[in-house]
Protein backbone atom coordinates (compact mmCIF):
# COMPACT_ATOMS: atom_id res chain seq x y z
CA UNK A 1 0.00 0.00 0.00
CA UNK A 2 1.26 3.55 -0.95
CA UNK A 3 1.30 6.15 1.76
CA UNK A 4 -1.03 9.16 2.41
CA UNK A 5 -0.99 12.70 2.27
CA UNK A 6 -2.93 15.27 1.87
CA UNK A 7 -2.15 18.73 0.01
CA UNK A 8 -1.38 20.49 3.45
CA UNK A 9 1.09 17.66 4.31
CA UNK A 10 2.63 18.26 0.86
CA UNK A 11 3.28 21.79 2.00
CA UNK A 12 4.36 21.57 5.03
CA UNK A 13 6.76 18.43 4.17
CA UNK A 14 8.48 20.84 1.79
CA UNK A 15 8.53 24.27 3.51
CA UNK A 16 11.01 21.86 5.78
CA UNK A 17 12.50 20.29 3.08
CA UNK A 18 13.60 23.55 1.22
CA UNK A 19 14.33 25.28 4.93
CA UNK A 20 12.28 27.53 4.94
CA UNK A 21 11.67 27.03 8.46
CA UNK A 22 15.60 28.11 9.74
CA UNK A 23 16.60 31.38 10.73
CA UNK A 24 20.49 31.02 9.43
CA UNK A 25 22.48 28.73 7.10
CA UNK A 26 25.34 28.87 5.01
CA UNK A 27 26.03 28.40 1.19
CA UNK A 28 27.24 24.59 1.94
CA UNK A 29 24.52 23.31 4.01
CA UNK A 30 21.11 25.13 2.00
CA UNK A 31 19.45 22.36 0.15
CA UNK A 32 17.96 24.47 -2.87
CA UNK A 33 21.48 25.44 -4.40
CA UNK A 34 21.72 21.89 -5.05
CA UNK A 35 19.06 22.29 -7.62
CA UNK A 36 19.69 26.27 -8.20
CA UNK A 37 17.83 29.33 -7.08
CA UNK A 38 15.97 31.27 -9.92
CA UNK A 39 17.20 34.44 -9.93
CA UNK A 40 14.71 36.64 -11.70
CA UNK A 41 13.71 40.12 -10.48
CA UNK A 42 14.58 41.99 -7.70
CA UNK A 43 13.82 39.73 -5.10
CA UNK A 44 15.48 36.86 -7.06
CA UNK A 45 18.07 34.52 -6.03
CA UNK A 46 19.39 36.44 -3.29
CA UNK A 47 15.88 37.33 -1.71
CA UNK A 48 15.41 33.62 -1.73
CA UNK A 49 18.63 32.34 -0.19
CA UNK A 50 17.65 35.49 2.82
CA UNK A 51 14.60 33.88 4.15
CA UNK A 52 16.37 30.55 4.37
CA UNK A 53 18.89 32.40 6.20
CA UNK A 54 21.64 32.70 4.50
CA UNK A 55 24.12 35.58 3.24
CA UNK A 56 26.22 34.39 0.39
CA UNK A 57 29.58 35.84 0.78
CA UNK A 58 31.85 36.83 -2.16
CA UNK A 59 32.37 34.69 -4.77
CA UNK A 60 30.52 31.91 -3.42
CA UNK A 61 27.93 31.83 -5.80
CA UNK A 62 27.70 32.10 -9.62
CA UNK A 63 24.86 32.80 -12.07
CA UNK A 64 24.32 31.04 -15.47
CA UNK A 65 21.70 30.11 -17.54
CA UNK A 66 19.96 26.52 -17.18
CA UNK A 67 17.11 25.13 -16.15
CA UNK A 68 14.45 26.56 -18.58
CA UNK A 69 16.51 29.01 -20.06
CA UNK A 70 16.33 31.15 -16.46
CA UNK A 71 19.07 32.33 -14.38
CA UNK A 72 19.72 30.54 -11.46
CA UNK A 73 22.47 30.77 -8.25
CA UNK A 74 25.13 28.01 -7.57
CA UNK A 75 27.83 27.43 -5.72
CA UNK A 76 30.58 28.12 -7.77
CA UNK A 77 32.43 25.00 -6.55
CA UNK A 78 29.24 23.15 -7.85
CA UNK A 79 29.22 24.13 -11.35
CA UNK A 80 31.14 21.49 -13.04
CA UNK A 81 28.64 19.28 -11.89
CA UNK A 82 26.22 21.31 -12.89
CA UNK A 83 26.62 21.85 -16.21
CA UNK A 84 26.46 17.84 -16.87
CA UNK A 85 23.52 17.65 -14.51
CA UNK A 86 21.06 20.30 -17.13
CA UNK A 87 22.73 19.30 -20.13
CA UNK A 88 19.55 17.66 -22.06
CA UNK A 89 19.38 13.76 -21.46
CA UNK A 90 18.94 13.57 -25.17
CA UNK A 91 18.36 14.33 -28.52
CA UNK A 92 14.62 14.39 -27.94
CA UNK A 93 15.04 16.37 -25.10
CA UNK A 94 17.32 18.87 -26.46
CA UNK A 95 15.07 19.27 -29.18
CA UNK A 96 12.11 20.01 -26.66
CA UNK A 97 14.06 22.51 -24.71
CA UNK A 98 15.10 24.82 -27.63
CA UNK A 99 11.25 25.26 -28.29
CA UNK A 100 10.94 26.58 -31.89
CA UNK A 101 14.84 26.28 -33.02
CA UNK A 102 14.36 22.39 -33.60
CA UNK A 103 12.44 22.76 -36.93
CA UNK A 104 15.29 24.59 -39.01
CA UNK A 105 17.81 22.86 -37.10
CA UNK A 106 16.33 19.06 -38.37
CA UNK A 107 15.56 20.24 -41.75
CA UNK A 108 19.13 21.11 -42.12
CA UNK A 109 20.04 17.82 -41.05
CA UNK A 110 21.55 19.29 -37.56
CA UNK A 111 20.98 17.19 -34.58
CA UNK A 112 20.24 19.48 -32.02
CA UNK A 113 22.75 18.35 -29.18
CA UNK A 114 25.27 19.31 -32.11
CA UNK A 115 23.91 22.21 -32.79
CA UNK A 116 24.60 23.62 -29.20
CA UNK A 117 28.18 22.46 -29.13
CA UNK A 118 28.59 24.38 -32.15
CA UNK A 119 27.20 27.08 -30.24
CA UNK A 120 29.49 26.76 -27.13
CA UNK A 121 32.70 26.32 -29.14
CA UNK A 122 31.72 29.94 -31.04
CA UNK A 123 30.77 31.49 -27.94
CA UNK A 124 33.50 30.10 -26.10
CA UNK A 125 35.77 31.99 -29.13
CA UNK A 126 33.80 35.02 -29.03
CA UNK A 127 34.15 35.83 -25.24
CA UNK A 128 37.28 36.09 -23.70
CA UNK A 129 37.01 38.79 -21.66
CA UNK A 130 33.15 40.44 -20.23
CA UNK A 131 30.99 41.12 -22.84
CA UNK A 132 27.28 42.30 -22.83
CA UNK A 133 24.45 39.81 -24.14
CA UNK A 134 24.02 41.88 -27.28
CA UNK A 135 27.55 42.49 -28.48
CA UNK A 136 28.00 38.61 -27.80
CA UNK A 137 24.82 37.84 -29.75
CA UNK A 138 25.89 40.15 -33.10
CA UNK A 139 29.00 38.10 -33.12
CA UNK A 140 27.33 34.74 -32.85
CA UNK A 141 24.86 35.28 -35.60
CA UNK A 142 27.85 36.90 -38.12
CA UNK A 143 30.14 33.49 -37.19
CA UNK A 144 26.86 30.97 -38.01
CA UNK A 145 24.50 30.11 -40.50
CA UNK A 146 21.22 30.71 -41.32
CA UNK A 147 19.63 27.49 -39.56
CA UNK A 148 20.94 29.19 -36.47
CA UNK A 149 19.81 32.46 -36.41
CA UNK A 150 16.43 33.79 -37.25
CA UNK A 151 14.72 37.26 -38.14
CA UNK A 152 13.46 38.67 -34.95
CA UNK A 153 10.42 41.75 -35.62
CA UNK A 154 10.75 42.90 -32.38
CA UNK A 155 14.41 44.11 -32.46
CA UNK A 156 14.46 44.15 -36.26
CA UNK A 157 17.39 42.28 -36.51
CA UNK A 158 18.87 38.86 -37.28
CA UNK A 159 20.00 36.84 -34.24
CA UNK A 160 20.40 33.00 -32.65
CA UNK A 161 17.37 32.36 -31.55
CA UNK A 162 17.43 32.42 -27.76
CA UNK A 163 16.96 29.33 -26.10
CA UNK A 164 19.92 27.95 -27.72
CA UNK A 165 21.91 30.95 -27.11
CA UNK A 166 21.17 30.18 -23.66
CA UNK A 167 21.39 26.86 -23.09
CA UNK A 168 25.21 26.89 -24.85
CA UNK A 169 26.77 29.64 -22.64
CA UNK A 170 27.61 27.05 -19.79
CA UNK A 171 28.64 24.46 -22.40
CA UNK A 172 30.70 27.14 -23.16
CA UNK A 173 31.99 27.71 -19.90
CA UNK A 174 29.84 31.29 -19.60
CA UNK A 175 28.87 32.76 -16.56
CA UNK A 176 26.67 36.16 -16.07
CA UNK A 177 28.21 39.01 -14.18
CA UNK A 178 25.82 39.45 -11.12
CA UNK A 179 23.51 42.29 -11.05
CA UNK A 180 23.96 43.39 -14.67
CA UNK A 181 21.45 43.95 -16.83
CA UNK A 182 21.39 43.75 -19.85
CA UNK A 183 23.60 40.54 -18.86
CA UNK A 184 26.74 40.40 -18.99
CA UNK A 185 28.54 37.21 -19.87
CA UNK A 186 32.37 36.50 -18.74
CA UNK A 187 34.30 32.86 -19.32
CA UNK A 188 34.81 31.07 -15.79
CA UNK A 189 37.92 30.30 -14.94
CA UNK A 190 39.28 26.82 -15.06
CA UNK A 191 35.96 25.91 -16.25
CA UNK A 192 35.06 22.19 -17.62
CA UNK A 193 31.94 20.58 -17.42
CA UNK A 194 32.18 17.60 -15.18
CA UNK A 195 31.95 13.79 -17.01
CA UNK A 196 29.41 12.60 -14.82
CA UNK A 197 26.55 13.93 -12.79
CA UNK A 198 26.87 13.87 -8.90
CA UNK A 199 24.25 12.53 -7.46
CA UNK A 200 23.15 15.92 -5.02
CA UNK A 201 22.95 17.58 -8.21
CA UNK A 202 20.99 15.16 -10.09
CA UNK A 203 17.77 16.89 -11.74
CA UNK A 204 14.92 14.62 -11.17
CA UNK A 205 16.18 13.65 -7.67
CA UNK A 206 16.47 17.42 -6.15
CA UNK A 207 13.01 17.85 -7.62
CA UNK A 208 11.61 15.14 -6.02
CA UNK A 209 13.34 15.97 -2.57
CA UNK A 210 12.95 19.75 -2.73
CA UNK A 211 9.05 19.63 -4.42
CA UNK A 212 7.65 16.17 -3.49
CA UNK A 213 5.94 14.27 -3.88
CA UNK A 214 5.67 14.26 -7.33
CA UNK A 215 5.20 12.60 -11.04
CA UNK A 216 7.40 12.81 -13.87
CA UNK A 217 4.88 14.62 -15.35
CA UNK A 218 5.62 17.23 -12.89
CA UNK A 219 9.35 16.96 -13.13
CA UNK A 220 9.28 16.62 -16.90
CA UNK A 221 7.36 20.48 -16.65
CA UNK A 222 10.12 21.81 -14.37
CA UNK A 223 12.56 21.12 -17.05
CA UNK A 224 10.95 21.61 -19.86
CA UNK A 225 11.83 17.82 -20.89
CA UNK A 226 9.94 14.91 -22.19
CA UNK A 227 8.28 12.69 -19.53
CA UNK A 228 9.87 9.75 -21.29
CA UNK A 229 13.45 11.04 -20.34
CA UNK A 230 12.16 11.78 -17.22
CA UNK A 231 11.30 8.36 -16.32
CA UNK A 232 14.09 7.03 -17.81
CA UNK A 233 16.32 8.52 -15.25
CA UNK A 234 13.41 8.18 -12.33
CA UNK A 235 15.49 7.24 -9.16
CA UNK A 236 14.60 3.29 -7.56
CA UNK A 237 15.41 4.84 -4.10
CA UNK A 238 11.56 6.10 -3.89
CA UNK A 239 8.34 5.55 -2.47
CA UNK A 240 4.90 5.77 -3.58
CA UNK A 241 2.39 8.53 -1.85
CA UNK A 242 -0.95 8.98 -2.41
CA UNK A 243 -1.97 12.66 -2.36
CA UNK A 244 -5.77 13.80 -3.02
CA UNK A 245 -6.27 10.58 -5.17
CA UNK A 246 -3.19 10.65 -7.53
CA UNK A 247 -0.21 8.64 -7.13
CA UNK A 248 3.35 10.67 -6.60
CA UNK A 249 6.82 9.79 -5.30
CA UNK A 250 8.92 11.03 -2.76
CA UNK A 251 12.39 9.54 -2.08
CA UNK A 252 12.41 7.04 0.88
CA UNK A 253 14.41 8.89 2.56
CA UNK A 254 12.19 11.31 3.50
CA UNK A 255 9.27 9.43 3.29
CA UNK A 256 9.01 9.47 7.14
CA UNK A 257 9.05 13.05 7.74
CA UNK A 258 5.53 13.16 5.35
CA UNK A 259 2.90 14.00 7.60
CA UNK A 260 5.03 16.37 10.18
CA UNK A 261 2.97 19.45 11.43
CA UNK A 262 3.48 22.67 9.46
CA UNK A 263 6.55 24.66 10.39
CA UNK A 264 5.42 27.91 12.19
CA UNK A 265 7.04 30.43 10.00
CA UNK A 266 6.12 33.22 7.93
CA UNK A 267 7.87 34.06 5.01
CA UNK A 268 7.11 36.50 1.97
CA UNK A 269 8.12 34.33 -1.26
CA UNK A 270 9.47 36.05 -3.96
CA UNK A 271 7.49 35.40 -7.16
CA UNK A 272 10.22 32.80 -8.31
CA UNK A 273 11.13 31.19 -5.09
CA UNK A 274 11.50 27.50 -5.43
CA UNK A 275 8.47 26.92 -3.30
CA UNK A 276 6.14 28.37 -6.30
CA UNK A 277 8.11 26.14 -9.09
CA UNK A 278 6.61 23.09 -8.07
CA UNK A 279 4.19 22.13 -11.18
CA UNK A 280 1.18 20.93 -9.06
CA UNK A 281 -0.15 24.37 -8.73
CA UNK A 282 -3.54 22.79 -7.85
CA UNK A 283 -1.44 21.43 -4.78
CA UNK A 284 -0.10 24.93 -3.67
CA UNK A 285 -3.68 27.06 -4.16
CA UNK A 286 -6.79 24.93 -4.42
CA UNK A 287 -8.69 27.67 -5.98
CA UNK A 288 -8.60 28.36 -10.03
CA UNK A 289 -8.89 32.26 -9.48
CA UNK A 290 -5.92 32.44 -6.95
CA UNK A 291 -4.16 30.18 -8.99
CA UNK A 292 -4.84 32.95 -12.26
CA UNK A 293 -4.25 35.41 -9.66
CA UNK A 294 -0.51 34.33 -8.47
CA UNK A 295 0.76 32.92 -11.61
CA UNK A 296 -0.78 35.45 -14.01
CA UNK A 297 1.05 36.08 -18.05
CA UNK A 298 3.10 38.86 -16.81
CA UNK A 299 3.93 40.59 -13.91
CA UNK A 300 3.61 38.22 -11.07
CA UNK A 301 3.35 39.04 -7.28
CA UNK A 302 4.87 37.12 -4.44
CA UNK A 303 3.31 34.86 -2.07
CA UNK A 304 2.42 35.24 1.79
CA UNK A 305 3.66 31.40 3.75
CA UNK A 306 2.00 31.21 6.70
CA UNK A 307 2.48 27.69 8.50
CA UNK A 308 2.59 26.34 5.72
CA UNK A 309 -0.35 27.74 3.71
CA UNK A 310 -0.38 30.47 0.93
CA UNK A 311 -2.81 32.52 2.63
CA UNK A 312 -2.20 35.62 0.44
CA UNK A 313 -0.32 37.99 -2.51
CA UNK A 314 2.33 40.96 -1.62
CA UNK A 315 3.58 43.14 -4.44
CA UNK A 316 6.75 45.51 -3.02
CA UNK A 317 5.77 49.09 -4.09
CA UNK A 318 9.26 51.41 -4.08
CA UNK A 319 8.21 55.62 -3.86
CA UNK A 320 12.04 57.40 -3.96
CA UNK A 321 14.19 56.15 -1.24
CA UNK A 322 11.49 53.97 0.71
CA UNK A 323 9.59 50.60 0.43
CA UNK A 324 6.10 50.04 0.76
CA UNK A 325 4.99 46.27 0.99
CA UNK A 326 1.17 46.15 -0.80
CA UNK A 327 -0.23 42.75 0.87
CA UNK A 328 -3.53 41.04 -0.81
CA UNK A 329 -4.97 38.43 2.01
CA UNK A 330 -7.05 35.46 0.71
CA UNK A 331 -7.59 34.97 4.29
CA UNK A 332 -8.68 36.97 7.42
CA UNK A 333 -4.98 38.45 8.98
CA UNK A 334 -5.41 37.51 12.88
CA UNK A 335 -3.19 40.36 14.42
CA UNK A 336 -0.33 37.51 15.19
CA UNK A 337 -0.65 36.80 11.10
CA UNK A 338 -0.13 40.92 10.36
CA UNK A 339 2.55 41.30 13.15
CA UNK A 340 4.59 38.58 11.42
CA UNK A 341 3.57 40.06 7.90
CA UNK A 342 5.07 43.73 9.20
CA UNK A 343 8.55 41.93 10.50
CA UNK A 344 9.08 40.08 6.81
CA UNK A 345 8.39 43.72 5.58
CA UNK A 346 10.67 44.95 7.48
CA UNK A 347 13.24 42.57 6.69
CA UNK A 348 12.79 42.64 3.06
CA UNK A 349 13.31 46.79 2.93
CA UNK A 350 16.54 45.75 5.17
CA UNK A 351 17.46 43.30 2.49
CA UNK A 352 16.83 45.89 -0.45
CA UNK A 353 18.85 48.64 1.79
CA UNK A 354 16.07 51.55 2.01
CA UNK A 355 13.94 51.98 5.06
CA UNK A 356 9.89 50.59 5.05
CA UNK A 357 7.29 53.35 4.70
CA UNK A 358 4.41 50.95 5.16
CA UNK A 359 2.79 47.88 5.03
CA UNK A 360 -0.60 48.04 3.14
CA UNK A 361 -2.76 45.31 3.91
CA UNK A 362 -6.13 45.52 1.54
Amino acid sequence: MPLSATARDVLAHRVAAQQLDRDAGTVADTAVLDLGVQDTGPDGGLWALAVRGVVPGPGELATVWTVRGAPHLYRRADLPGVAAATAPFSEADAATRVFDAARPLRAAGIPVLTALDRIADRMRDIVTTPMVKGAVSRALSDAMEEPYNRSCRPCGAVHLYEQPFRLAALRAGLELEPGTSPPVLRPIPGFAPAESVPARLDVVRGYLRLLGPATPQHVAGYLDAPVQDVRAHWPDDVVAVEVDGQRRWLPAADADRLGSPPPAVTRLLGPFDLFLQGRDRETLVADPARRKALWPTLGRPGAVLHHGELVGLWRPRKAGSSLTVAVEPWVPFSPAVRAAVEEQAERLAGFRGVPLKDVDVA
